[in-house]
């Protein structure tokens, strides 16, 4: 079967499982002149024609910078599919770039900062265009090498999303390419002739994700099918079985823990608690109770005793030196008991072992201020209204 047959299949299934792509899209591409990119954007221009959606496709190219760097290319292809490219004049990134590979002695240029300014300045585009959606044609094996550097180097099982919406920005980024492979890639450059420019990054095959790419292109050289059982996995949430289900920190000695918020019946029960104290007991609106960004950002636990869920709380970072505890809830038959200071006191520990923050801050309810003064917090400023009850900023201060 030829490549494009194969791509476009894989393109319209991340569409339809991942709702990338609707009706009215105005989307900017960032097109780098890699086989990637403009393998995405050709398959974008054949999508459109017989997906039966209207959308609009721009590509956009930011000139890094970087020596050698030729857009002329670009936008004959751009021309041929009946697009004008875009160029963006970014140049102050190699420059960025260059000055912190100096004062941090890299080897090479830092990947991770070109990476963030490559997608804000493509944001940026699109915001100043009015379009409301990014793709880049990160594609399946990107995900998957990502997956394999977050276990070995971060400690934790994480990938890229393929839609997500960037709140600051107000743009939602896609990855169009999240079920196709390189090597289907690769043959579809070849069979359609497409242009691709020379690498130019002289951070090129040196980075820390070229070596992960080669430990498993060994791997499936042993292990053929492991690739599409990787890429599988991603998704297979009905399979999905790690240790986390089944953590339960030990507060005390008597059966009071935390347990972290990992599956929708937490997350029903969490809710259910919250309903119960903040909005039923405290008559609090549940408009100002549930805060969709936070919602989102959050770690949040199920405090429980004796196996059964009595309270919730969670946590969240506000900036670099600073965490805020919140939503701190215990129902009422369960207080009075010292729970609530041998769960902040825990939490608080937990948080400065874990992230090492300068300050850890609580909005407290004034009536609940000894609890937290308990364990080491302190109040500051003057007290206020939230949700119509009276409250007092308190601060710990971590000196570990």
């Amino acid at each position: 079967m030829k490549a494009i047959r194969i791509v476009l299949a894989c393109l319209r299934k991340a569409d339809e499982t991942y709702n990338l792509i609707s009706d009215g899209d105005k989307i900017v591409l960032g097109l780098s002149g890699g086989k990637d990119s403009i393998a995405l954007l050709y398959a974008l221009s054949l999508y459109q024609k017989f997906s039966h959606k209207k959308f609009i496709v721009q590509p956009v190219t930011l000139d890094l910078g970087f020596e050698g760097f030729d857009s002329g290319v670009l936008k004959d292809f751009c021309s041929r599919l009946g697009c004008n490219l875009i160029i963006n004049d970014s140049k102050e990134v190699y420059k960025i770039l260059s000055l912190n590979k100096e004062q941090n002695n890299l080897k090479h240029l830092p990947c991770s900062i070109c990476s963030k300014m490559k997608k804000a300045g493509i944001n940026k585009v699109a915001n100043d265009l009015g379009y409301n959606k990014v793709a880049f044609a990160h594609h399946a094996d990107d995900a998957i090498e990502t997956l394999f550097m977050n276990m070995t180097v971060g400690g934790r099982v994480a990938t890229f999303s393929p839609k997500m919406y960037l709140e600051k920005s107000k743009i939602t980024f896609i990855r169009p390419f999240i079920n196709v492979f390189e090597k289907d890639i690769e043959r579809l450059i070849k069979e359609e002739k497409l242009p691709v420019l020379n690498k130019i990054c002289p951070a090129y095959k040196l980075t820390n994700r070229q070596e992960m790419k080669d430990v498993l292109s060994n791997l499936y050289k042993k292990y053929p099918y492991s690739q599409d059982n990787f890429l599988t996995m991603l998704s297979n949430y009905e399979k999905e079985e790690l240790f986390y289900h089944d953590i339960h920190y030990q507060i005390n000695q008597k059966g009071l823990t935390l347990k972290p918020v990992v599956t929708p019946i937490d997350k029903a029960i969490e809710m259910k608690i919250r309903m119960e104290v903040f909005h039923i007991e405290q008559q609090i609106a549940i408009k100002d109770e549930i805060e969709m960004e936070q919602e989102k950002i959050a770690s949040t636990f199920l405090i429980e005793y004796k196996g059964k869920q009595i309270g919730t709380i969670r946590y969240f970072k506000l900036n670099d030196e600073t965490y805020k505890i919140g939503r701190f809830a215990i129902m009422k038959q369960y207080r009075n008991k010292g729970f609530g200071t041998q769960v902040i006191t825990f939490l608080t520990n937990y948080i400065s072992k874990r992230f090492y923050p300068k300050n850890i801050v609580i909005y407290a309810q004034i009536k609940s201020k000894n609890v937290y003064q308990k364990a080491g917090y302190i109040p500051y400023g003057k007290p206020f209204y939230e949700a119509k009850i009276r409250h007092i900023k308190m601060k710990y201060e971590n000196k570990k």
